[in-house]
Formats: structure tokens, C-alpha cells, sequence
């Protein structure tokens, strides 16, 4: 009997599910990764995560706005905000701290931009011009000004120009640049050279889907391979790090939800 057994109670691990245990890192509505201490970014990238699964995170919104005097940057702002609004929370307090400058620009950088509008829902035709100024001529998008492009920005920015209802060939160009950090293995990278990694191929499947395109299988398949027994993911094939924060943004991928999410 043990010998049937054993094998059954390693399938039962092998099918522990990614929400589960995003959702096990959980205290009081608060996430922290093993170890860790809990904070308002991770917490809401595990609210969305698990809101683009529809599984629940009790308490989180409590603990989302008691944190809201805490956030310093307009990045931090809005990632808070898109939490608490998949949440179904009122977050117009934070929306109200994401100023648009006269140049159309959110917050301090292009990146700050792309989750701005995100966060806002919506985007001014000043911070349209200035998200189609400041695509690179690759068709990719950056972090900021005079910074190399990369893939996770250039997914964020698909999202964004989604939101302004951007459509035609800047978000071609764009669609075809991300393609081109796709390396051999399925996976995305970062930095063209960086090697692939879980969380720029669950940003490139996002930025796929807010561009209407269908996701590369090969993305998936690479993404399978780094799931692992906890039903936590590998950040790449070398390295393991961060597996609540991985974990979260590979929910939102495998579920093909760009942001930002309905409550």
C-alpha cells in the first residue's frame, strides 16, 4: 500500500496550484515572501495576480489604504491603486496624487507614465503625444529618457497605449520589437543578451494580449518548465528568487489579463 500511496501524494504536491500559494504568503491581508516582511508593493502584486484568476485576498484592501501615506513615487501610487481597484476599492485618493504635467508626462519617468494612465484609466491627448514621442525607434518602449529600451517597459507601455485607445501601427511596431526578446528557449528577457527570465516572459504574454495579439505558445511552454512542486515559479532556469512576486506576475499571464483589471 505505501508504494501506491507515495506516488499519488506526489501528484497531489505536483498539482498544488500558483494562487495557492501566492495566497499562503498572506497574513492579516498583507504578503510578504518567506522570511519577509510585508509590504504594499508585493501585497498588490499579489492582488493582481490573484484577481486575474478571480481568487479571493481577504483584507488586503484594508491593508492596501492603511498603507497609502507610505508610497512615495507615482509608479508606487499607481500599482497601489490598480490593487485597490481590482479589489473593487475606491482609490480616487491616489488617483488624485497622479499629476499630469503639461507635457503630458505622470509622475517622474516614462515608466511612471505607462502605470499612470493605468492606474487613471484613461490618458489625455497630451499624454498620448507624449507616449508616441518617446517610443524608440526600434518600436519599443524604455524606462525613462535616453535609457536603452527593454521588454517589460515596452509590454507596460502595450497596456498603456491600450488604455489611451492607441491602436494602427504604433502598437505593430511595438508588438514586433517584443518579439524580438523572445530567445531560443521560449522565454523573454529583459535586456536583449540577459537571458531569459519568469517575469519579463509573463510581462511580454500581457503585453501580447493589451495588443490583441496572441501570446507565443513557446512563452507558456517555457513558463511551465520553471513551475515548480510548491506551485511557486522559478524566476529562470539558474535561479530561484523572489517566488511570491514571480508567482504573482506569471498568474496574471497565464490568465492573459492585461491590466488594468475590473474589481
Amino acid at each position: 500500500m505505501g508504494v501506491a500511496v507515495a506516488p499519488l501524494l506526489a501528484a497531489l504536491t505536483l498539482a498544488v496550484s500558483p494562487a495557492s500559494f501566492v495566497q499562503a504568503h498572506a497574513q492579516n491581508g498583507a504578503f510578504a515572501e518567506s522570511n519577509g516582511t510585508a509590504d504594499a508593493l508585493l501585497t498588490s502584486w499579489a492582488v493582481l495576480g490573484l484577481r486575474a484568476v478571480d481568487r479571493p485576498a481577504p483584507g488586503s484592501l484594508t491593508y492596501l489604504q492603511s498603507q497609502e501615506g507610505s508610497l512615495q513615487s507615482a509608479t508606487d501610487v499607481a500599482l497601489v491603486a490598480l490593487a485597490e481597484q481590482a479589489l473593487g476599492g475606491d482609490a480616487s485618493a491616489l488617483r488624485a496624487r497622479l499629476r499630469v504635467s503639461a507635457s503630458g508626462q505622470i509622475g517622474e519617468t516614462l515608466n511612471s507614465t505607462y502605470w499612470g494612465v493605468l492606474a487613471l484609466g484613461r490618458a489625455s491627448g497630451a499624454t498620448r503625444r507624449f507616449l508616441l514621442a518617446h517610443q524608440a525607434r526600434s518600436g519599443c518602449f524604455a524606462w525613462g529618457a535616453a535609457i536603452q529600451p527593454d521588454s517589460n517597459d515596452t509590454a507596460a507601455a502595450l497596456e498603456a497605449l491600450r488604455v489611451a485607445r492607441v491602436t494602427g501601427a504604433p502598437v505593430v511596431r511595438a508588438v514586433r520589437c517584443l518579439r524580438t526578446f523572445q530567445n531560443r528557449d521560449g522565454g523573454f528577457e529583459l535586456d536583449h543578451g540577459r537571458g531569459s527570465d519568469a517575469q519579463s516572459t509573463a510581462w511580454a504574454i500581457q503585453g501580447f494580449a493589451a495588443a490583441k495579439v496572441k501570446p507565443p505558445r513557446s512563452a507558456f511552454a517555457y513558463l511551465a518548465k520553471l513551475k515548480r512542486p510548491d506551485g511557486s515559479y522559478r524566476y529562470s532556469a539558474r535561479y530561484v528568487t523572489t517566488p511570491v512576486w514571480v508567482t504573482a506576475q506569471v498568474l496574471a499571464a497565464l490568465a492573459k489579463k492585461p491590466f488594468p483589471l475590473g474589481p
